[in-house]
């Protein structure tokens, strides 16, 4: 089915003609850079923690405090407060209930927090961490993530309740990589967005994968998907879903296991938004979908592992996901209700095999299995920048006004070499802002990218592994780095650095 070649019935989205696209010759992904007449694209970083083992995130609730915290992939939430000073205890302790991490390098583990728009008042946050394998999950899979909610100690603002614990879903992973692991609320609607990767492995196949189409395209499982969800169940029309997984085994695919190996608590925990493209129409179910009922949490498809994901603070408030490619090609996409990000039909705006993953087709299916359009990333990088995207954010803050509207974004590095990440910043067409994210052929135009120097540096990359990045209730930025790449509890080279003008004291 993924070789026949389906006729465009609706603007294509894919940006596979688009000049800004990475291009692939003599079996090499080059990345295509547009520099931007006038703009300098350099900046400062200003060291503002360390001592951190792997950070992840910075973010900071809207609490008046300007606190702001970091997560540590290791099991922990530590807090900065307004003055710099790093608290001696942590916010949140989860080391206990991770799985076993592996120290060189694992995609598992703490990954994200996201404060409750009302923090303030009601002291809530969400956390998603991968636990050890839960009893009712396949043998031999590797890990189960949960989505947890908590609130903060109501005698101490500066720790967790962890007795508060209560999780709105477990999600069992057939194997370490891929998990996603983004939460984030959105600040037009206030509802909850979860990031889910493919399940892991590679080419979308494997144990607990949907043989012929994969995960990502199967609207029947959640991996490879965007969730958004209601925490309070209250909104005006939100509609309350059972409790736990209802989808039974599609009878063409008795290899799939005989229950989703996802349990969630929606109509107990969380409502379901009444918009998501999936609350109320259901699609019909093909006979290649694993099970017989498409979770309404779903809200976009189509994604191998979109391990960073931000809302834009301002502007149109967006919706931006970095997602990790395979062995070609990496992409930063915008992210619409009810969309089809390609995966694993195409690796970004390129056409994919999953059995000859390093050679590209000529030809491939031109829309999803259900006649709907590909939508290809905003940004596409080749490996000649190294392995991994990391972020990105869109710039809103006023320490660096040059980068105003711009999406920074980067490169973990390559694990040939150590500390070698790399930053980039992407301009968006103008009028980006007026059109419809990506919903329609002008609004999803590719942006121009090109690398973000750091002063102080004679080379490209600022000397370490790019992490991650973060923002403050000032919506200024920041960038998470460390020395040795991995989770590695023996080493202490985790650093947050803010975004700072390129003549600032470095």
């Amino acid at each position: 089915m993924a070789g026949n070649i389906v006729s465009l019935t609706s603007p294509d989205l894919s940006n596979a003609r688009s000049p800004l696209a990475a291009t692939y010759r003599n079996n090499k992904s080059t990345t295509n850079f547009s520099p931007v007449p006038g703009f300098t694209a350099e900046i400062g970083l200003e060291l503002v923690s360390e001592n951190h083992t792997a950070p992840m995130m910075v973010t900071s609730p809207q609490d008046g405090t300007g606190r702001r915290f970091v997560v540590d992939q290791i099991g922990l939430v530590t807090i900065v407060d307004r003055g710099g000073a790093m608290l001696p205890e942590p916010f949140l302790d989860l080391r206990n209930n991770i799985v076993k991490l592996s120290p060189r390098y694992d995609e598992r583990g703490l990954l994200s927090i996201a404060f409750h728009p009302d923090y303030r008042n009601n002291g809530r946050f969400y956390a998603f961490y991968s636990a050890p394998l839960r009893a009712e999950a396949p043998k031999g899979w590797s890990c189960t993530n949960h989505i947890s909610g908590f609130t903060v100690d109501p005698e101490n603002p500066n720790m967790a309740d962890m007795a508060s614990e209560k999780i709105l879903m477990y999600i069992d992973k057939p194997y370490e990589n891929h998990n996603g692991g983004v939460l984030a609320f959105s600040p037009a609607d206030g509802y909850l967005y979860i990031s889910l990767g493919d399940g892991g492995k590679a080419n979308d196949v494997g144990n607990g994968h949907t043989p012929g189409i994969g995960n990502s395209q199967d609207l029947t499982k959640i991996y490879g998907k965007i969730l958004r969800i209601d925490v309070d169940g209250t909104a005006a029309g939100s509609v309350p879903a059972q409790k736990g997984p209802t989808g039974d085994v599609n009878v063409d695919h008795p290899e799939n296991p005989p229950e989703p190996t996802w349990t969630t608590f929606a109509g107990s925990l969380y409502g379901i938004p009444p918009d998501n493209p999936f609350a109320k129409t259901r699609p019909e179910i093909l006979d290649s979908y694993a099970y017989t009922s498409v979770p309404p949490e779903i809200y976009a498809y189509g994604l191998r592992n979109p391990a960073y994901m931000a809302f834009d603070s301002g502007g149109n408030n967006a919706l931006f996901v970095g997602e990790a490619g395979q062995n070609l090609f990496e992409s930063v996409e915008i992210i619409h209700n009810g969309g089809n990000y390609g995966w694993n039909i195409h690796e970004g705006t390129h056409c994919f095999d999953p059995e000859k993953p390093l050679q590209p087709p000529e030809n491939c299916r031109t829309t999803g299995y259900r006649g709907e359009p590909l939508i290809g990333p905003i940004f596409e990088g080749g490996h000649d920048l190294g392995l991994v995207i990391v972020g990105g954010y869109i710039y809103r803050g006023n320490t660096v006004p040059a980068l105003q509207g711009r999406c920074i974004f980067g490169y973990w590095g390559d694990s040939r070499i150590e500390g070698n990440g790399i930053l980039l910043v992407a301009t968006p067409p103008e009028g980006w802002a007026e059109k419809e994210r990506g919903e329609t052929a002008g609004g999803n135009s590719m942006w121009r990218a090109q690398k973000l120097k750091v002063a102080g540096r004679t080379d490209e990359s600022p000397g370490m592994f790019v992490r991650g990045f973060g923002e403050d209730t000032d919506r200024e930025m920041y960038v998470v780095t460390n020395d040795t790449g991995g989770p590695d509890t023996s080493t202490r080279t985790g650093k947050v650095w803010k975004i700072v003008p390129p003549a600032a004291d470095t």
